[in-house]
């Protein structure tokens, strides 16, 4: 619903006199009606629809909040542009507001209170984004984004494909044309770490192109962090101490090109083509000492570690051509994507300093080369039935094949060891989604089909060959009901299914004096299930989400640990089950015009075990987020934030994640013609320099627990500008559908967010 527009009709300048008595009462009038219009919208209709107007009568002038929340049938969008902080923080920063959405100590995202999600750039799954998420979204300027929006109902289109959301960022778009546009940031960290952003859309005939382009250079100040741990080995009660400190500086680049050509009104095309690089120098010096329970030393001794060349590349590329006919919402789009990744790790080792050492070896290297090539194809098939009824089918084929050469070498002896492993996955699937739509009601239900091959194969033969056979149905179903036009309420249930990746199959074994792990090429797809209950309120002045959500699983990809002597083993099985009671809440409120507070939370309880083992892990825990922006005299922005986890994260069967906090604030002005250049400094965490975060292992052959002291997270003051020039209100186009895989976790990956 759109808010009315304030309209009085100037009355002629000859009667001007004689009618302005009542031209003041019709004003007065009409601005007590819009007040108590908006009086009522709080327990009234509201539109979802986000609108800033203002008109001006006589010196007065009257104006709307614009939402930052809008709610769909199947997403929920925070309008990234209405926030007044977009102009100089990243992407990264602006997650933290949008629902549903949660950052750990560690800067790995979260989606409805997991790590695995599916990204999306304008509506398209996009590789570089899903396995590197935090490092780019970093070097992304918000002010390049108009929306991010958490689709908590994917359909059976995707449910398959490892998750039961998906987080789609949606850059900067419009309807019309008016030559060329760009944006241009610059940031510098007082850790010493720069971070430079370009942006450029433009427009030649019928096509659309957009470039972005970004670069973040990581110091050794920034990266520096130490670490302190302790382990008690059950069987022979030693206990080890360490103590490690180190950093990796390097460097980031990403880079995307989007372009789209309208053939005609009914048919389109759409490629892009986009990736990054990064490249680390990680360097660490690491005391270990072994005790006995007495306390007395057994051994001890110093090792200094770096890799020179720890390198990876991740690229994708896409094209997607629709058709649309004369009949209303029926469409085919035929889609293509190529993803590509290479990793490259070098690895040395040399000890000094030791004392009756249990190993034989002064030293060794390693070398490791993991590739990722994936080639999908996808038709995607939309037929309107009759009023509020919709039919979507499609199917989809992918060839996946994971490559890795893993080697090792000792100094000071003959061993080396070598191991080259080829991974193929071969999906078919087809989907049915059937779709209603009917005031106060709607409702979706679909079920997906599909089938896998894996096979594993040794080119040294290393080992014997394998293969797999799998079959997968998929159900899902939603149903939501329009209270009012401010209130809803939607039940949904979600089935998906998550394979194992090249890290978690490589069987090649890694070696150290007290640590050795390696890969289980036999792992199997595993599938997740959830249901939950969304409640929305959308009102003037506040806006509230309700959602609470049960998940289980059982025979989850965990890991499996165990000890022989003083020596720790680690490899991943099928063998967890899990369950999960958890509530998302978000909150809006704008007590005041110039004021806004956000609250951002997920709370529950976490049971994760193995059957018939005592290995079993339960716990509350809760992760927040607290947001304030304040308007100031003199165009100044001021915006305050506090976020962190409270209780226990349980991080597998053997332990849990302690608590941790992390605050700033900011002070942003803008100048120039239409406010094209902004200017913002902030402080993070301005009397800690440092943030601990700790882990603890409770269950298992090995017991203990680290502290990480990490200087990045601590105390940091930054400068940002941002300048805009041009204009353009063109975007890409993309079709309505097109490919997305993100079913796999223990991939070729940096962080945690994939897995």
């Amino acid at each position: 619903m759109f808010c009315p527009r304030l309209f009085v009709p100037l009355a002629p300048q000859l009667q001007m006199k004689t009618n302005m008595k009542r031209l003041s009462v019709i004003t007065i009038l009409s601005i007590f009606t819009l007040g108590a219009q908006a009086q009522t919208q709080d327990s009234t209709a509201v539109s979802n629809d986000s609108i800033t107007w203002s008109q001006e009568l006589e010196g007065i002038v009257v104006k709307a909040q614009r939402q930052l929340i809008k709610q769909e049938i199947d997403r929920v969008g925070y309008d990234v542009q209405a926030d007044k902080d977009s102009k100089t923080q990243t992407v990264f920063d602006m997650l933290r507001r949008v629902p549903m959405v949660t950052i750990d100590a560690e800067d790995n995202i979260k989606v409805k209170g997991n790590s695995s999600y599916k990204i999306y750039r304008n509506g398209h799954f996009d590789p570089s984004l899903s396995k590197n998420a935090k490092e780019i979204l970093k070097a992304m300027p918000a002010s390049s984004v108009k929306r991010i929006e958490v689709i908590t109902d994917p359909g059976a289109r995707e449910d398959a494909e490892g998750v039961n959301a998906i987080l789609n960022i949606v850059m900067m778009e419009g309807s019309k044309v008016d030559g060329i546009m760009g944006s241009l940031t610059a940031q510098y960290e007082s850790l010493g770490s720069p971070f430079l952003s370009a942006y450029l859309a433009t427009q030649v005939g019928k096509a659309v192109v957009s470039i972005d382009y970004g670069y973040s250079k990581m110091t050794e100040r920034q990266t520096e962090s130490e670490n302190l741990s302790e382990n008690t080995f059950r069987e022979t009660g030693h206990k080890e101490i360490g103590r490690s400190v180190g950093n990796s500086p390097g460097y980031l680049h990403y880079a995307d090109i989007n372009a789209s050509y309208d053939i005609d009104t009914l048919n389109l095309i759409s490629a892009s083509f986009g990736g990054y690089f990064y490249k680390v120098n990680v360097k660490n010096n690491n005391t270990t000492q072994m005790l006995a329970p007495s306390g007395s030393e057994i051994y001890s001794y110093n090792a200094y570690s770096w890799l020179p060349n720890y390198s990876h590349h991740s690229w994708n590329g896409r094209l997607d051509y629709e058709h649309k006919t004369h009949r209303k919402g029926e469409q085919l789009t035929l889609s293509y994507m190529l993803a590509l990744t290479r990793q490259r790790t070098e690895q040395e080792t040399n000890f000094t300093d030791t004392h009756n050492v249990p190993f034989d070896y002064t030293g060794y290297a390693k070398n490791l080369r993991e590739n990722f090539t994936e080639h999908t194809f996808q038709a995607d098939y939309v037929r309107p039935l009759w009023e509020g009824h919709k039919l979507e089918v499609g199917a989809k084929y992918i060839d996946r094949g994971n490559t890795s050469k893993t080697s090792q070498r000792f100094f000071g002896t003959a061993v080396q060891d070598a191991v080259d492993f080829d991974h193929t996955t071969r999906i078919a699937a087809a989907y049915a989604d059937y779709i209603f739509n009917q005031a106060p009601w709607s409702a979706r239900a679909g079920l997906r089909y599909e089938y896998s091959y894996m096979k594993g194969h040794y080119p040294d033969a290393s080992s014997a060959d394998f293969k797999k056979h799998l079959s997968d149905w998929v159900p899902q179903a939603s149903v939501k009901y329009q209270i009012d036009a401010s209130r809803s309420l939607k039940l949904t249930y979600t089935t998906s299914i998550t394979r194992p990746g090249i890290t978690y199959l490589n069987p090649a074994v890694q070696s150290s004096p007290s640590m050795v792990s390696f890969g289980n090429a036999h792992l199997s797809s595993n599938h997740q299930q959830s249901l939950s209950l969304m409640y929305m309120y959308i009102g003037r002045r506040l806006t509230l989400q309700l959602a609470p959500q049960y998940k289980w699983w059982n025979g989850g990809i965990g890991s499996s640990m165990w000890a022989a002597g003083d020596v720790r083993y680690q490899t991943y099985d099928n063998i967890v089950r899990q369950r999960v009671w958890q509530i998302e809440g978000y909150a809006q409120w704008k007590p005041f015009d110039n004021t806004t507070v956000v609250a951002n939370v997920n709370a529950g309880h976490t049971h994760a075990f193995i059957h018939n083992t005592d290995l079993d892990q339960s716990g509350y825990g809760c992760f927040y987020y607290g947001y304030l922006s304040q308007n100031l005299p003199w165009k100044l922005l001021f915006t305050a934030f506090t976020f962190g986890q409270a209780g226990r994260s349980i991080s597998s069967v053997y332990g849990y994640e302690s608590h941790f906090n992390r605050y700033g604030f900011s002070l942003q002005r803008s100048f120039l013609k239409d406010d094209r250049l902004t200017l913002r400094l902030s402080a993070s965490n301005p009397f800690h320099s440092r943030q601990h975060y700790k882990s603890f292992i409770t269950k298992g052959d090995v017991t203990g627990w680290s502290d990480n002291l990490s200087r990045h997270s601590g105390r940091t003051f930054t400068i940002a500008l941002t300048w805009s020039f041009g204009k353009m209100n063109a975007s890409v186009k993309k079709t309505d559908a097109t490919i997305e895989n993100s079913d796999v976790v223990g991939g070729i990956t940096k962080g945690k967010g994939s897995e």
